[in-house]
C-alpha cells in the first residue's frame, strides 16, 4: 500500500494529508503538527479540516501553545483524562457504598423499600457525592423537598437510610463519614387504633361476606394473635405448632425468631383454611405472598370504618386494647405477646390496663360499700 502523501502549508511544522472523516464519510484535508519538546520530537493530529473547522492558521496557534506548555499534547491530554476517570472510578460515592451495601447484606429485611427510597430520593440528588463533600446544606435542602409531599416518618426513613449508607462505608474503612450529623425530623408513631363495639361488630359481618379467600381470614387472625402483616405473608404450615398450641415466628420485626401462643380460635381458624402451598397465606404462583392491602381495605370500607384505619395494622392495635383494656393481661405478658422488643412499645397500652384495674377498684368499693350500708340498715332496725 503506498505511503500517503504528506502537504505543506506556509506554516513550519505544519502540514495535511487527505483522508476520510468519521463523522461524515466524505474525503478532506487532516492537519497535522510536529514540534520539539523537552528534547523530544511530537507528531500529532490537530483536526479535521471540514468536521473540527481545522485550518492551518488554527493549527499554528495550536503548535504554538503546545510548545510554551499552555495547552497539553494529545498523549498528556489522554493521559489527563485517563486519571481522571480513574479519579472517579475509584471516588467512593454514595452511590457505590450504596452498591457494597447490597452487595454485602442482598438479604436484609426491607431492602425492597431501601430500593425504592435510594432510587427515588437519595440518588437523584446525593448519589454522586462522597460522604466527607456532603454539607448540611445537602442535607436539609433533601429534607425540605421532601417534607412539601411526604410524611415525617418517610422522610425520616429516608434520612435513616443515608446514614445507614454513610456508616456502613466508615465502618468498612471505606470512607471518611459526613463531617456533621444527620438530624432526623420529629416524628410521633405513636398512633394507637380502636374500634368500637358497633364498630368491630361491622367488620366481622363484612368479613363474613365478603369473598376474598386470604383478606378476611388474614384479618381475623390479626385479632386472634395480634400477628403483624409481614409475619403472616411469611407464614408457612411448618411454622405452626398445632399440638403444643404455638405459632413459631420467623424473623420477625424485632429480628429474633420468636413464638407466640395459638388459641382455640385461631387455631379453628387456620384448620378452615385449605392447604395450597407451603405458604398458609400465598400469593403469586403459591409463592410468599407480598401485598394484600386492595382486599383489606375493600372489606374495611364495606364495614363503614374511616378510611385513616389500617385494615391490619389497626387491628394489631384493637388485639393489644382487647387484652389491656380485660384488666386480666400484664403489661409484661403483653409485651411478649404483641413481641415488642421494648417495653416502651407496649406502653402506650398502659392507659387502658389503668382503667381496668381502675374499674376492678371500684367493684371492690362497692362491694364494701354496699355491706356498710346493709349493716347500718340493721343497726337502725334494730334500735327502733
Amino acid at each position: 500500500m503506498p505511503a500517503i502523501k504528506r502537504q505543506k502549508t506556509s506554516y513550519p511544522g505544519v502540514f495535511f494529508i487527505e483522508g476520510v472523516s468519521s463523522a461524515t464519510g466524505k474525503t478532506e484535508r487532516i492537519y497535522y503538527i510536529r514540534y520539539r519538546k523537552n528534547g523530544k520530537i511530537i507528531e500529532e493530529k490537530a483536526g479535521y479540516q471540514l468536521e473540527d473547522d481545522m485550518t492551518p492558521a488554527r493549527a499554528n496557534r495550536k503548535r504554538a501553545l503546545r510548545i510554551i506548555g499552555d495547552e497539553l499534547s494529545n498523549a498528556d491530554r489522554r493521559q489527563a483524562e485517563k486519571a481522571a476517570k480513574e479519579a472517579i472510578d475509584n471516588k467512593l460515592t454514595i452511590s457505590k457504598l450504596w452498591e457494597k451495601y447490597l452487595m454485602q447484606r442482598p438479604d436484609l429485611k426491607g431492602i425492597t423499600t431501601d430500593k425504592n427510597r435510594y432510587e427515588n430520593y437519595i440518588r437523584p440528588t446525593l448519589g454522586d457525592k462522597e460522604p466527607s463533600d456532603l454539607l448540611p446544606l445537602d442535607v436539609d435542602r433533601l429534607r425540605l423537598k421532601l417534607l412539601k409531599t411526604r410524611k415525617p416518618g418517610t422522610v425520616k426513613n429516608v434520612l435513616e437510610l443515608l446514614r445507614r449508607i454513610i456508616n456502613f462505608g466508615v465502618k468498612k474503612r471505606l470512607c471518611e463519614g459526613a463531617k456533621f450529623k444527620i438530624e432526623m425530623p420529629s416524628v410521633n408513631n405513636l398512633k394507637t387504633e380502636d374500634l368500637s363495639p358497633d364498630q368491630l361488630s361491622s367488620l366481622l359481618k363484612a368479613i363474613e361476606k365478603d369473598t376474598h379467600l386470604q383478606a378476611g381470614n388474614m384479618m381475623l387472625l390479626t385479632l386472634y394473635t395480634g400477628m403483624r402483616r409481614g409475619e403472616m405473608f411469611r407464614l408457612q404450615w411448618k411454622d405452626i405448632d398445632f399440638e403444643r398450641g404455638f405459632i413459631n415466628l420467623i424473623n420477625p420485626k424485632g429480628g429474633k425468631d420468636q413464638r407466640i401462643p395459638l388459641n382455640e380460635a385461631g387455631r379453628g381458624l387456620l384448620n378452615s383454611i385449605k392447604r395450597t402451598s407451603s405458604y398458609v397465606f400465598p400469593g403469586r404462583k403459591d409463592k410468599q405472598r407480598t401485598d394484600i392491602h386492595k382486599a383489606v381495605n375493600a372489606i374495611r370500607d364495606k364495614a363503614g370504618l374511616p378510611k385513616t384505619f389500617r385494615a391490619l395494622h389497626g387491628l394489631r392495635h384493637v388485639y393489644a386494647s382487647m387484652l389491656a383494656s380485660s384488666g386480666q393481661v400484664d403489661l409484661f405478658t403483653l409485651q411478649r405477646l404483641l413481641t415488642h422488643k421494648s417495653p416502651l412499645m407496649t406502653q402506650r397500652y398502659a392507659h387502658l390496663r389503668d382503667e381496668a384495674i381502675k374499674k376492678a377498684a371500684s367493684v371492690a368499693g362497692e362491694i364494701i360499700e354496699n355491706a356498710r350500708i346493709s349493716i347500718m340498715e340493721e343497726k337502725k332496725e334494730a334500735n327502733r
